[in-house]
């Protein structure tokens, strides 16, 4: 996927074009992240309504926790699940959006005079 130590560098544009893929990917992650937990919380409690279920899933991801509190015990396995679920969500989408940034700047420093 990315180039070699032996190939030169690839042109600016290319690169903006492999940061906004990594971004839109990275995106596209965390609205499934986020529709999963709103999902979850509909699907484990009564009476939730879709913006209250989104907003709690935005919450948890955002690392504020929910802002409203479940009732039945599913509903604190599904939150307390989906908290670190989130979590690693957001560590390994940073990873995937510095990645091409990460490795345009060790690649140009190996790069062969």
């Amino acid at each position: 996927m990315y180039e070699s130590r032996k190939q030169p560098l690839i042109s600016r544009r290319r690169f903006i074009l492999r940061v906004l893929a990594h971004a839109v990917l990275g995106v596209v992650f965390v609205g499934v992240s986020l529709l999963i937990g709103a999902l979850g919380h509909i699907w484990l409690e009564d009476n939730v309504h879709w913006h209250d279920a989104a907003l709690n899933a935005a919450m948890i991801a955002g690392g504020l926790g929910p802002l409203v509190l479940p009732e039945t015990v599913g509903g604190k396995l599904f939150f307390a699940f989906y908290g670190a679920y989130v979590s690693l969500v957001l560590v390994a989408t940073f990873g995937l959006v510095i990645v091409p940034v990460l490795h345009r700047v060790l690649h140009a420093f190996h790069l062969e005079d």
